[in-house]
């Protein structure tokens, strides 16, 4: 009896494909998808990318941007991308101009190499500052900073070992009231040396076993982005918690189709003046604004209790909102178009709005991702309408800065509503 029970069950599994799909393919997607973001393999690491403005231009600035250009783990740019191919290369960056490409979110760092640094590039001891190199940043990552000054570190103590070691005599020579003709001999003959060492292999940088030292280079690190913000994440949250939700409310709400074609509310109502397309637009509006008030509501509690900063940015949130929601809506509307019974709209909703955000950054953010996983985002709604609310609460620009963010989201509503209405044509002919 037991037996014939597991039976039964198992067919019933097996004629049930949608949660059959959910039992299996839905787990499978998600291991794939944290195991290339976590998987620790090397070629999954992504690269930190960092502005580098050298405005020493001494030997020994250049051996240091040359050994920061070489590290693996660093893409190191010196001037802005070109924005049309055949163009004319751009000019460096200027401490100004990687400032505003921080703010601007190119990029999450940028060093600047001071003029004088090459004539005192090392420090000791706290009142000691050196030509001081200094690190912007943009509070909203945190590991970025980190990794590039501890790179830092090791760039200047491998790149630099003459530089290093001729100031060491120099602060040594001052602190112990100088050297004898005997040890300066010594040490004269030591840097020659080392001199003809490092001129003849072309970098002390290549040697493995140079030690990676740590905070022999002063770096004064300024955030020019979040700096004077409460609760600084809040905004990233409300905006990736907020479009998941809204993916799975609108896909509910559109499901009200499928209800009415199976009770034969929809043949009478198409029986009427009642277009399909009216229909599917109607129903698409009251959807749209049934997110946009969801977004509210949460965007308000987030100003309420976690004293996100809303008011001052109302006018973003409401380009952004409505350009979401209405996004959201047109694919609610499509996944209720292309399934044929609630529960199966349950399913593969599930599957594919847990997907989507996975990727584009509702559950881990897509800066902390390979960059391959990056540009998959791209192709999600999450990543996009993301990326316009930060834009407006994070790095409080104006909402004309949101046109690329904006034309995307209404360009997948468009097209999705297009592609349902097809769809939907199933109706008309039953």
């Amino acid at each position: 009896m037991i037996f014939s029970i597991i039976r039964t069950a198992l067919v019933s599994l097996r004629r049930d494909r949608a949660a059959l799909a959910l039992s299996f393919i839905l787990p499978v997607a998600f291991f794939s998808i944290f195991a290339v973001i976590f998987g620790g393999r090397r070629d999954t690491v992504p690269k930190v990318s960092v502005i580098l403005v050298d405005q020493d231009q001494s030997e020994a600035s250049r051996q240091l941007v040359k050994a920061l250009e070489g590290d693996g783990s660093l893409n190191v740019r010196t001037k802005p991308p070109a924005k049309t191919k055949g163009a004319e290369p751009p000019a460096d960056y200027t401490a100004a101009t990687a400032e505003a490409a921080v703010k601007a979110g190119d990029v999450s760092v940028a060093l600047i190499v001071p003029r004088g640094f090459g004539d005192h590039p090392i420090s000791f001891g706290p009142g000691e500052n050196g030509s001081a190199i200094e690190l912007l940043n943009d509070a909203s990552d945190a590991i970025a900073p980190q990794v590039v000054a501890g790179l830092l570190q090791k760039a200047a103590m491998t790149a630099m070992p003459l530089v290093m070691a001729q100031q060491g005599m120099n602060y040594t020579g001052e602190y112990i009231g100088g050297f004898t003709p005997e040890q300066r001999k010594r040490m004269d003959a030591g840097l020659a040396q080392l001199r003809e060492r490092q001129s003849g292999t072309g970098s002390a940088a290549q040697n493995p076993a140079a030690s990676h030292g740590g905070g022999i280079i002063p770096v004064k690190t300024r955030s020019v982005v979040g700096e004077n913000k409460n609760n600084p994440m809040i905004s990233f949250y409300a905006a990736a918690i907020g479009v998941m939700f809204l993916l799975f409310t609108a896909s509910g709400a559109a499901g009200a189709l499928l209800d009415e074609a199976e009770s034969g509310a929809l043949d009478r109502v198409l029986s009427t003046r009642v277009t399909m397309t009216t229909l599917l637009a109607g129903k698409m509006l009251y959807n749209t604004m049934l997110a946009f008030i969801q977004l509210t509501v949460m965007f308000l509690w987030a100003w309420a209790v976690f004293k996100l900063d809303f008011f001052s940015h109302i006018s973003g949130f409401v380009v952004m909102g409505l350009s979401t929601a209405l996004a959201v809506a047109a694919f609610g509307i499509l996944l209720a178009s292309l399934c044929h019974t609630r529960a199966q709209l349950g399913a593969v909703s599930t599957l594919v709005i847990l997907i989507m955000s996975s990727i584009g950054g509702s559950m881990f953010p897509r800066f902390l991702m390979p960059e391959s996983m990056q540009k998959a985002g791209l192709f999600t709604i999450n990543a996009w309408a993301i990326d316009g609310f930060t834009k407006v609460f994070w790095r409080d620009l104006p909402v004309s800065a949101l046109w690329q963010q904006v034309s995307v989201l209404l360009a997948v509503a468009i097209g999705l509503f297009l592609i349902a209405r097809r769809i939907a044509r199933r109706w008309e002919y039953a």
